[in-house]
């Protein structure tokens, strides 16, 4: 299978939600939710998009030749790439009801395994929403970042204790969910949350604690002194508010404030290895990337994971040879150039 044949069978299952465009930037599916678009105008999503396309890389390739390793370690593992696929649930209302979350998961968690990296996995209303990825982590030895909607803090801390018992590497909380009000139609709402909420959920357990959902340094800092052990930047792929800055503009100020400090994510419109240096380059540890990984998924299952995240790999590893850079460490703002 090529990576064309992926996109050609995703294109068959799930065209009614998801045009499979030629690039993915939210312009063709904007304000269609549920679906795959952004909210509202679709600006957010555009603009998540637009803004990477704007990061210009310097080329240099006069530089002693080595070995490029493109390796990263989190969560005291080894995985292969510094990239892994973001959290989606009820998939079959915003793409295909040809797989359930449980089927999704499966494969999603199966094949970034296997690819060497992991796949953060999703959270609804409905308890099988977050219960049933957990159990496809717990199948495959944790390998997987269970991640909770901003619930009354007593609900998520009922569901971190899910995370633990699946032996989960780790555990998010996209507060950036916390605007979605079709879930209080729904019957469960969700809530922005207090620095003081954020303590009580990083201090409920020993595992690694990430927040999702940081825009600003401000968000950042409390993240931080919250105990945090990573953020994720990320304006829930537009999908929560309307005209909002995008992931790749607020970055670089919130790594100079945070890095080192706490391990820094980010999502947004990244969608091949180029990109994925882009965001390194300016000040991210790892990438996220959701809509392409459901393609993946629905267009060539665990093989379609596996030959999307070697693609990034590959892609980004002929960036790095480009850029006379042979490790993640030596990737950097002085790689780049950008006006915002």
């Amino acid at each position: 299978m090529e990576y064309s044949d992926v996109l050609k069978n995703a294109k068959k299952l799930i065209k009614e939600k998801c045009r499979v465009c030629r690039e993915c930037n939210g312009i063709a599916c904007r304000g269609e939710i549920p679906g795959v678009g952004g909210k509202g105008t679709g600006s957010s999503f555009i603009r998540n998009r637009e803004k990477l396309n704007e990061v210009k890389i310097h080329l240099n390739t006069i530089v002693k030749k080595d070995t490029i390793d493109t390796s990263i370690e989190l969560f005291g593992e080894k995985f292969k790439y510094p990239v892994f696929a973001a959290p989606i649930a009820a998939v079959g209302v915003n793409y295909s009801d040809a797989l359930n979350d449980l089927e999704y998961s499966k494969v999603l968690v199966g094949g970034c395994r296997k690819a060497g990296v992991l796949a953060f996995t999703g959270d609804g209303v409905k308890d099988e929403f977050f219960d049933e990825p957990v159990s496809v982590i717990k199948d495959n030895k944790g390998m997987g970042i269970p991640t909770i909607k901003p619930w009354e803090n007593k609900e998520i801390i009922r569901k971190i204790r899910k995370a633990e018992d699946a032996g989960a590497l780790a555990v998010a909380v996209d507060i950036d969910a916390a605007g979605l009000i079709l879930l209080a139609m729904m019957g469960k709402p969700v809530s922005t949350k207090s620095i003081e909420e954020l303590k009580e959920i990083t201090s409920s357990t020993k595992l690694p604690v990430i927040f999702k959902g940081i825009m600003t340094v401000e968000g950042a800092k409390m993240a931080l002194k919250a105990g945090a052990y990573g953020i994720v930047v990320s304006n829930h792929g537009g999908r929560v508010l309307d005209h909002t800055l995008a992931t790749v503009e607020v970055l670089p100020e919130i790594a100079k404030v945070v890095k080192g400090k706490m391990k820094i994510f980010v999502d947004g419109g990244f969608r091949d290895g180029v990109d994925i240096f882009k965001g390194l380059a300016l000040g991210a540890d790892a990438i996220l990337i959701g809509r392409p990984y459901a393609t993946a998924v629905y267009g060539g299952a665990k093989e379609g994971v596996e030959l999307y995240t070697n693609k990034l790999g590959q892609e980004l590893e002929e960036t790095m040879i480009m850029t006379g850079c042979h490790r993640l460490d030596d990737i950097g703002d002085e790689h780049v150039i950008y006006d915002f």
